[in-house]
Parts: structure tokens; sequence; C-alpha cells
């Protein structure tokens, strides 16, 4: 086949899912010209699993996200058809959003974001093979038809689709997700080019028509009525929202996939790729979790504009007869109509160990991995690794020192160095319970913790910037003034008697009468008349600082002490092989890893606080000879 050139790009990003979308944009964005290559443009930042943004821990990305100046958050806003703030009756660190999406509505608006982006070209067209060697880096990439596109830095974001397969009972047959077509061709290039790829899996369930269902045997499930957005860009947003319902699976469910479940793809051993824990399908739940007498399911509208629904929670690799019958036990489904069978998927991806902090590859100059690719399960996840995938090609075409978020100033960061410092052996998904200073990283002081870095980065607008500014001057003001208005016992007992509240004995401010846990901000506008009109980002990061300022200023003096290990970089050309003291297993996992600080080092599986101590000996003994050779 004649190889046709038809174009020189700065940067080509291979597929356009949540990962190549923040990556085409934050690259075209930055100034560089910017390819984005989707196999089918209907895929462009498509939900091909559950019809939704945010959640525990992802929603925490998705502020993340937006404080760096990425799509997803002002995508969701526009798009969203119910929204709810999670875990409300726990403390603000675990507090996360999350929002139904219109799914249809989603991918329109962020097709039309990436068509209208200046810098940005956005191509149908299925990449075959990446040019590239150990030696000069990537050089441009081929595409099935022929064409040949020339690319200083490649991002490879290829989601589920590199030599997917679909399981549904005994049939299996190449296909991506949603039926769209495999990537084949490519995951063998990557073979041959030297890069080791691994099989992982993931499912989703069956859609079925609404009017099938019978919504009077389900619990309703309603938003927020006070709905609050995802980007630090909107104030205040309205929606009809929809409702989802709540059902739960019973004995007779259970039953039919235990007698069925050898006829499951996952037990049948046709599957062989790893899922993740956090998302097993019904059959393994059933198996698993013999004791449970039922299980959870959300049937979540997909989209205004479909009358299909999403049962969340029943994601399976049984026959399609196997799924009707079972589906059919569940009150208010007796008369389903399945319009997409549930299957499982599996697929090819890296090894995460096998790029650098910034996402780079570490054999190939300027290949840079993103998304489902690393290893990571959800869309969150991918979204903010293309974001920061995007940033560090730019930065390092510009010669410039890699974007980096570290485990005390982000998810992000606490994603990402989990990636590329400890590895994953099945798909990852972030959790607020993986990040140790889950108190300073909170959704509602994202901007707080990264606008800055994104600012300085290049890639954060100066709307935003001035926006984030005048947020934390309001939030500044008044806390200060709450902390110097003081009240009386007279003037307010019988305000605090009437709320429950113990009364007064002495005068106190109004900061210290907010750390009670039954006094809020919006409750002392009675007694408080001379308060300003604050935004609500404002709002939420004053009650926050100064309920938890104990609390938070104990875990600013940790992270103190984790940003005095992270700041002894290391040498990358360090001989960790001949370091005596340190352990043969240890000295090997030093040598592969190549950790860029002790920090780093100390969170490498394998490498025990012993050897850590004999890294720091070694350090200080070659700094006291460089300091005498003098």
């Amino acid at each position: 086949m004649e190889v046709k050139r038809m174009g020189q790009f700065d940067i080509v990003v291979i597929g356009a899912g949540h990962a190549g979308c923040e990556a085409g944009l934050a690259a075209a964005r930055m100034g560089k010209r910017t390819l984005v290559l989707s196999m089918n443009l209907e895929a462009v930042a498509y939900l091909f699993c559950n019809p939704s943004i945010g959640g525990t821990g992802k929603g925490h990305l998705v502020r993340e996200i937006d404080a760096l100046g990425g799509e997803m958050g002002l995508a969701i806003d526009k798009t969203f058809i119910q929204s709810k703030m999670l875990n409300t009756a726990k403390g603000p660190a675990v507090h996360s959003l999350r929002a139904q999406a219109d799914k249809i509505a989603y991918h329109q608006e962020m097709k039309r974001v990436l068509e209208n982006q200046e810098n940005l070209f956005l191509k149908q067209g299925e990449v075959v093979d990446i040019d590239m060697d150990e030696e000069e880096g990537v050089r441009g990439v081929l595409l099935k038809t022929g064409v040949y596109y020339g690319a200083k830095a490649v991002i490879v974001a290829t989601g589920t689709f590199l030599k997917s397969m679909i399981f549904i009972g005994d049939a299996a047959y190449r296909s991506g997700p949603n039926g769209l077509s495999s990537s084949d061709e490519l995951a063998e290039k990557l073979v041959e080019r030297g890069i080791g790829l691994r099989r992982f899996k993931t499912g989703t369930p069956a859609r079925v028509l609404s009017k099938s269902l019978d919504y009077t045997k389900m619990i309703p499930q309603y938003g927020d009525e006070d709905i609050v957005p995802f980007s630090f860009m909107n104030e205040h947003l309205s929606c009809d929202q929809v409702p989802c319902h709540l059902a739960y699976t019973n004995e007779r469910t259970h039953a039919v996939i235990r007698e069925n479940a050898h006829r499951s793809a996952l037990y049948g051993g046709m599957i062989t790729g790893v899922g993740a824990r956090y998302c097993p399908s019904i059959e393994d739940k059933v198996v698993r979790f013999a004791d449970k007498e039922r299980h959870q399911i959300f049937v979540e509208p997909e989209s205004l504009t479909t009358d299909e629904m999403y049962l969340q929670g029943l994601s399976s690799s049984l026959p399609e007869d196997v799924q009707e019958a079972f589906y059919k036990t569940i009150e208010g489904m007796e008369h389903l109509e399945i319009v997409r069978p549930a299957y499982a998927i599996e697929y090819e991806c890296i090894d995460p160990l096998d790029i650098r902090i910034n996402l780079e590859h570490r054999r190939f100059n300027n290949l840079f991995c993103a998304g489902q690719f690393n290893g990571t399960s959800g869309y969150e996840e991918a979204a903010a690794q293309g974001l920061v995938a995007g940033i560090n090609a730019v930065l390092k075409l510009d010669g410039k020192p890699p974007f980096v978020i570290d485990r005390s100033e982000g998810y992000i960061g606490v994603l990402i160095d989990d990636l590329v410092t400890k590895g994953t052996n099945e798909p990852y998904r972030i959790m607020t319970s993986r990040a140790e200073y889950r108190l300073v990283l909170r959704q509602d002081n994202a901007d707080e913790r990264l606008t800055q870095k994104g600012y300085d980065a290049g890639l954060v607008t100066e709307e935003r910037y001035e926006r984030f500014k005048k947020i934390e001057a309001e939030a500044e003001a008044e806390r200060a003034r709450l902390s110097a208005k003081e009240v009386t016992p007279s003037s307010i007992n019988d305000y605090l008697c009437a709320h429950g509240s113990a009364p007064l004995n002495s005068r106190v401010t109004l900061a210290e009468l907010m750390k009670r846990p039954e006094i809020t901000y919006d409750m002392l506008a009675e007694i408080d008349p001379e308060r300003p009109a604050l935004s609500r980002h404002a709002i939420d990061k004053v009650q926050v600082q100064i309920k938890y300022e104990g609390y938070i200023s104990k875990q600013l003096a940790q992270i103190q002490r984790f940003k005095r290990l992270e700041e002894q970089k290391l040498d990358p050309d360090l001989d960790y092989l001949s370091m005596e003291g340190i352990r043969i297993e240890a000295r090997q996992k030093l040598h592969d890893h190549r950790p860029v600080s002790i920090g780093q080092a100390s969170r490498i599986s394998g490498v025990s606080p012993a050897d850590i101590n004999v890294l720091l000996v070694y350090l200080e003994k070659k700094r006291r000879s460089l300091r005498e050779e003098a």
C-alpha cells in the first residue's frame, strides 16, 4: 500500500474518548497544532458504560480537571439530567458530586468543543502503526488508509479498543464497545515495537426500554434541589431533573444465575483478562457473596432523547436467554424488554510501570500514554490522565520541566503516582481511601490547590484565573470578618436555643460559633445582617476551613514532612545495582523504576524503610565527597 504523507502536526492524539479529548484540548489550548484521531467520530467522549460523571473519589477528579482548565466539568454542567452530592452525612473530605448525564448530549457537546477549538483538528481514521524508535523517538502515525501524519509527540489514548473482544455466553467475537470496531493492527505493531501489553476486562449491563418497566415497584431516587456545579466557572444551575429508581435482586434472581453460571464467559474459562474487583458482574457477586439475600440495582436514564435505561449493578457475560430470565425475576422488571444485551469486554493495555511520572513511555521519547491504555477504569480517571499527558507533551516539546501533581496536591497526583510507582494488577479505580491527605484534598478547594499550577503551565485562561483570584479574595476576607466579629450571650442565646444549640456563657466570634457541628454559615444569616454577598464556591471554602481548622492544620504539617522527602531528588543515572546494604530485590526495583525522589522510591513495592535509610546514607556520603572535592 502506498503511504501518503498528509501533513505535519506537533502532537497527534490516538483516540477521542475522555482521555483523548482532554489531551487534545490541552495541547491545542497551549498553542500546539494538534490532531485528534478517532476510529469513529460517533465515539467522541461517548459514555460507553454508566451514563454518569463523578461519584465517590471521581467527583474530586472532575473538580481538579476543571480547576486545571479541562473540559469535563463544563461539559457535564451543560448536559446533566440529575445531580446529587454523595456522602453528605460524612465529613467534607469525602463529599463527592455525581451527575446523571444525557450521554447523547454529552457526546455532542464535547464533539462541538473539539470541532471549534483553535489549533485542534478532529478526524476519523484508524491508526495502525506509530513511527518511532528508541533512538529518535516518535516521528508520526500511519493510518489504515495509508495516510501518514508526521508528529513530534504522540499520545496513546485507545481506551478499551485495542484488540478488544466481546463475550456474551459462549459467543465471543472481535469488537470494540457498543458494536464499534476493535483496533487489532495497532496492538500488534506496539508489540512488534517492543511495548509490552497485557489483557484487562470490564463489562456493562443490558439496556432496556423504559416503557417495559413498572416503576411503581421501585424506589424513586431524586436529585438535590440545590444543584452544585462541577465547574468553578459556574455559579447557579437549573434543570428539570429526571428521577432514577432503586430495585433489588432476590433469591429467584440468584437461583437462575447459579443454575446457569457455567454458561457465563467468566466462569466458562473463555475470559482471560483481569477485571476490576470494585465493579464485579452480577454472576460474580452471586457466587462470591452467596450469603447476600439481595443486590442493589440503580435504573438510570441514558438520555432524554431515547427510551433506553441502564441497569447499574447488573453487568454480565451470561447468554442473552439467561439475562432475560434473571432480569425478569426482579420486581418491576417482569415484562422488561432488552434492546442491548449485557456483555464483557477484554482489551489490551500497558503496564503503567513502563511510564514515567509525566506519563511519557520510559523507552520511547515523546510517546505519552493516557487513560484505560494505562490500566485504569472510569471516565474521570481517563480524563485526568489525558489532561496531564497533553500538558506534558507540550512542555516536553518546549524544553520545559514536566508538569507533576504530587500526592499532597491532588487526587490526580495520587492516581498517577499509584500507577507509575506501584503499578496495578487490575483496572485501577480512584477512591478517597487511596489519598493520605483527604481532608486537604477536598473537592471544594480544588481550584485553590491547582488553578495557580495550571496557570503557570499555560493552560488556565486569564478569565478563569481572575475568577479564581476573586473567589479566593472573597473567602479570605470573609474568614477574617467572621474571626473578628463578636456576639454576646444576650444577643444570640434565644436564637441558639431555638435551633437546638447550647447557649453561650461569654462573648464569642462568629467563627468560633461556626465550629459547632450544628451551626452552618447559612444559619447565621439571621443574626449577621452585615454579611457580604458571596459566591457559593467562596461560602463552601469559608465553612469548611473554619469548621475543620484544627484538623486541617495537623494535616498540613504532615504534608510538610511528605514534601521534604519529595524534594530530595534522585539522579536518574544512579547505579542502584552496585549499592551495598540495599537488598537485591530493592536494588532491582530501584534500577527498573528510576524514581525521581526519595519519596517516590519509598512507595515502590519491594523497597523497605531499611532500604530507604541505606539510600539516604549513600546520598549523604556522596554529597560530602563532592563538597570535599570542591
